[in-house]
This record gives structure tokens, sequence and C-alpha cells, in this order.
């Protein structure tokens, strides 16, 4: 099968189109023909040699897919309600940049109507993170206010509508004004240019000094104190992604008289277990807002398999809003 590999860590230019042998499914697992795969910057770590897969993982980057079922545990499929010839999208700890992918059918969703390979291919990673995350450790609430960092990323949009529809009042940060401009479009009811604004003095002036309620946090950093200056009193800050750097002060005397919670997780190495509950969640609360088009795709660009290193240099730009996806040649399995 054609698959993109890292041929040694460094640039974008590293990534290669090779040919590798198709994997087989084992117990609890399908075969997807892929049509798309989705490009995260964890990829681009892994690339880098700061990211490494799993023990047992396949080491093809890539975390998530979509496309067609085509072989699998037929009696894992029944459980889930899937059939072979079924188009899902998977949440997968690696193997994506490939033309065939193994995942856990429990880490499988259906592909949401009327959308392509390439939109579902850009749902799984930011949609098992942002629920984990915002709404399992976060605690997320109807009539809660959700801040944002990094708001017209692939997670940052993805979180956007995601807490809208659930009945969240979002702020974001952005780069640009371009960017916060396009939060607002996705939903975001208030948006800070982080280059010309401080974002926590403009927090605190959006909610009368009252403060955010939860902050998905992509950065780190310095960004943690000054997140906490702009929580509400038991307010929650989760940290998904360590951009600013890993060490982070913090002023504890704010954090015992607001009684804030500070947490933060990765998704990639837990078990198949937890991402099943996750599945579960997302299956049941968020999958018909897609259907009913209150969530839609934001895919920024498309590129060819072959055009891998294109995709990962434009992630390194952060020139982009949303999501950049891999398509691959279709073809008939055998």
């Amino acid at each position: 099968m054609d698959a993109v590999v890292i041929s040694a860590f460094g640039g974008p230019e590293v990534l290669r189109l090779t040919q590798l042998p198709r994997p087989s499914p084992g117990r609890g697992e399908v075969l997807i023909e892929v049509g798309a795969s989705g490009v995260n910057r964890p990829d681009v770590f892994q690339r880098k040699g700061r990211y490494a897969p799993p023990p047992g993982v396949s080491d093809v980057p890539g975390l998530e897919v979509a496309g067609r079922i085509i072989a699998g545990d037929a009696d894992a499929m029944a459980l889930s309600g899937f059939s072979l010839g079924d188009r899902v999208c998977a949440l997968v700890a690696g193997g994506g940049y490939a033309a065939f992918c193994v995942a856990p059918v429990a880490q499988c969703l259906p592909v949401p109507h009327g959308w392509t390979d390439v939109q579902a291919a850009t749902l799984p990673e930011t949609a098992f993170t942002v629920w984990s995350n915002v709404f399992d450790r976060g605690r997320l609430v109807k009539g809660e206010t959700l801040l944002v960092h990094g708001g017209s990323s692939g997670i940052g949009v993805m979180a956007i509508q995601m807490a809208k529809a659930m009945g969240a009042r979002v702020i974001v940060t952005a780069g640009s004004d371009e960017k916060c401009q396009a939060c607002l479009a996705l939903g975001a009811d208030q948006a800070v240019n982080y280059q010309s604004r401080v974002f926590e003095d403009e927090v605190l002036s959006m909610t009368q000094g009252h403060g955010v309620d939860v902050i998905l946090d992509m950065v780190a950093g310095s960004y943690i104190q000054r997140g906490l200056s702009c929580l509400a009193t038991d307010g929650r800050l989760v940290v998904i992604a360590v951009q600013g750097g890993v060490e982070a002060g913090l002023d504890a005397g704010v954090l015992m008289r607001k009684r804030l919670t500070v947490t933060g997780s990765t998704l990639r190495a837990r078990s198949v277990a937890f991402k099943a509950a996750i599945a579960n969640s997302l299956r049941a609360s968020i999958w018909p807002l897609m259907d009913a088009e209150l969530i839609t795709p934001v895919v920024y660009k498309v590129f060819d398999a072959c055009d891998a290193h294109e995709a990962h240099a434009l992630m390194e730009s952060g020139k982009h809003i949303g999501k950049l996806a891999l398509q691959w040649p279709q073809r008939l399995a055998t």
C-alpha cells in the first residue's frame, strides 16, 4: 500500500511516500480503506522526533482517518453497529498517513450525513480532544463561559462549535484580526487578537470582572498564570499542549482563594476503553448536532498524500484557519 513515512527526523522534506505492507486487523479491529487523513500538530512533533508513538503502534504518522470498512472483527463490528462497506471516521494512535489503516472498531464513528471523507477525516482528533478536555475534565455546562486559546486552530474551531451547540458562551484568542473574524463567524461570542491586546485584561472586561469558567489552553508556559488571573471562582484550566513551553510558574494564593482547578491531559497513549467511552459520548451528544448542521467542517486546504510535506509546512507556518487534510486516490479494495 502507499504510505507516508518519516525518513529521518527533521523538516517537512523528510516525509516520503513509499510502499509498505497492508496491515491486517486483529481482534476488536477493522481495516479501513482510507479516503482521507487528517493532519495535526502532533504529527509535526512526531516528524521532529519529539512525540514517539506508543509501544506497539505503527510509526507511520497520522492520528485520524476516514474511509470505508473493508475487513475486520465481525463480532466487534456487530456490537458497534457497523458492517463491511460502512463509511467511518476513526481516531488512531498512528498509521493514519496510509491508503489502508487499522483502527479499533470502538474508536470508529459513522461519517456524518452529507460529509465527504476529507471533511470527516478532520473530525476524530479534534472532537475526541475537545470532548475529553472541555466537557469531561473541564466540566463545562450550559450557561458557563469557555475561553479557547488558539481559536482558529483545528482544535479551536471544533471547541467553538461544540461549546456553542451545548449552550455555552465562547471567547477566543487568535493571532490576527482575520483569524478573530473567522472565529466569530463560526459562532464565538467574542475574540481577542493576542498580538495587539492583553488577553486577560480583555477577558475580564468582557465578563464584567467575573472571569471565565473554563479555559482550553494549548500554549502553557506563561499563559497558565495569565489564565488563572481571568478565571472565575471555581474555574477550571485545562492544558492540552505546550507550545509556549513546559515551565510555568503560578500564584498559589490565587489558586486557593478562587478554588481553581488546573489540569491537563494527553490522549494518544490512553487505552481503547478510555477512547471508546469518549466515542460513545460523541455519538450520543455531538453527532446528532452534525447531522443537524449545527456543527460544520472547517477544512482550510486539502493536499494529495504525496504532498504531505507541503501540509506540514503550512501547519508550521500557522497561516491556516481550521484543519488540513491529505487525500488518497480512490481504488477498489482487493
